[in-house]
């Protein structure tokens, strides 16, 4: 019986490797750095516990993200619409970073190897929940709300999608992590 969560028959060349960990910024030395420290200032705490300190500390971040992707709507009309896409396309690369570095925080606290090619398959699962993320902002733009409101709901959104995609991460890593307890024993 395989402990593996994600199935990775298929190869996984180095261009996907290098698009994540180069393009797309996240650095595996230094989330293991951030796990390692997290551990040592919470030495009595469990894996579920550290990771939901993971996720709370996210939500600033996250309203961060919102705001950028929020802030060209407050641009007047005459504004060029490149500057507004550029706020837009800002937001949501953030997003993306942030919540890739939150799922491979949570899958280290879980003890999953950061180099196995199963997580490639889980961060291309974040990058299309965090792309979902950035077009919910966009829906408090139909409503009748003023500019303000809106972009208050958008962040609200944003920030909500986070909280539900790092609890996802812990109940998906977590469940694994059982099962390999179980099979162990």
């Amino acid at each position: 019986m395989s402990n593996e969560l994600v199935p990775t028959s298929k190869p996984w060349g180095m261009a996907w490797e290098k698009f994540f960990y180069f393009f797309m910024g996240l650095r595996k030395g230094e989330i293991r750095k951030q796990v390692a420290a997290l551990k040592k200032n919470y030495p009595d705490d469990d894996a579920a516990q550290l990771a939901r300190r993971c996720v709370g500390s996210q939500v600033p971040l996250s309203i961060v993200g919102a705001a950028l992707i929020q802030a060209p709507k407050l641009i007047p009309v005459t504004a060029p619409p490149v500057l507004k896409l550029m706020g837009i396309a800002t937001g949501t690369s953030l997003m993306i970073r942030l919540n890739m570095t939150l799922l491979m925080q949570i899958a280290l606290l879980y003890g999953y190897d950061l180099d196995d090619r199963a997580r490639l398959k889980e961060l291309m699962t974040i990058i299309a929940a965090s792309g979902a993320a950035g077009g919910a902002t966009l829906l408090p733009q139909l409503s009748a709300l003023t500019p303000t409101y809106k972009a208050v709901a958008g962040g609200a959104a944003i920030a909500m999608i986070s909280q539900t995609l790092g609890e996802a991460a812990i109940a998906y890593y977590g469940a694994g992590a059982e099962q390999s307890e179980l099979a162990d024993a």
